[in-house]
């Protein structure tokens, strides 16, 4: 059996540009031509990875940093967030004037008309500002929700809901999982489905919420575009996502 490898999406699988590299793509196939298995774990949702996965055909991910997991086309994995914790969480934003957004496996949904952080944040996605719809988190599952606040304010989130993860991204954003919601958990419940052991999996990444992957896959690569945490964390650290950073980690490996 060949390697699981675990690809995050933003400063991993796509540059600065948010385009795919013809290096990395040919990487990849040339991985999977050598037997190995492709997988995305990004804390994007299913929705917003579809663009990549397609052009990859890869149909097996760890999406909202592990919250919805899909193997071979069919989902295995659905754990939303608890609405009343959610319902806590937008009344406690909404006293501070912090917008969220919210997403669930086919959409996100804002909390208001428009506010700059989100524009802001949401832009380097590649996606526009999300429409507003009224209590939508209290009549859909929510698997993931992005808090819009300045690093300093986060704490004070992290002290109110001990129950909860709030995982920076963005200058002014962060996701909000549960609490170990990870993409590590993510890579625990895949591996019981795909027959690879902790030790054949590789995790590809380059930010915070790539670390607890990377301490958890037998083997690890930190972009070298990637944070400090990631690169301390990683067992190799290849060149940056714009330089080829990813078919060198392949090469480097001997993946292809």
């Amino acid at each position: 059996m060949g390697k699981l490898l675990l690809l995050d999406i933003d400063g991993t699988l796509l540059n600065t540009k948010k385009e795919l590299p013809a290096s990395a793509k040919e990487a990849l196939l040339a991985a999977r031509a050598n037997g190995h298995e492709l997988a995305v774990a990004t804390g994007r949702g299913p929705f917003m990875a579809k663009k990549v996965l397609d052009e990859l055909k890869i149909d097996t991910f760890i999406t909202f940093n592990g919250q919805y997991i899909v193997h071979q086309g069919v989902p295995v994995h659905k754990e939303a967030l608890d609405p009343d914790t959610l319902s806590d969480i937008v009344e406690f934003a909404e006293k501070r004037d912090h917008p969220l957004v919210f997403l669930t496996d086919e959409k996100m949904v804002s909390s208001i008309d428009y506010h700059p952080d989100i524009d802001e944040s949401i832009k380097t996605l590649k996606f526009s500002h999300p429409k507003m719809i009224e209590n939508f988190h209290l009549e859909n599952d929510i698997y993931q929700a992005l808090l819009f606040c300045e690093q300093e304010e986060e704490p004070q989130y992290k002290e109110a809901f001990a129950n909860m993860d709030f995982i920076r991204w963005h200058r002014v954003s962060c996701d909000v999982v549960p609490k170990g919601g990870t993409k590590a958990r993510g890579i625990e419940r895949l591996i019981k489905i795909t027959g690879h052991s902790i030790e054949d999996t590789i995790a590809f990444g380059d930010g915070l919420n790539d670390v607890q992957m990377m301490a958890t896959a037998g083997y690890s690569v930190s972009m070298g575009n990637g944070t400090e945490e990631t690169k301390q964390q990683a067992s190799y650290v290849t060149d940056h996502v714009d330089n080829d950073g990813l078919a060198k980690a392949f090469r480097h490996i001997g993946l292809i």
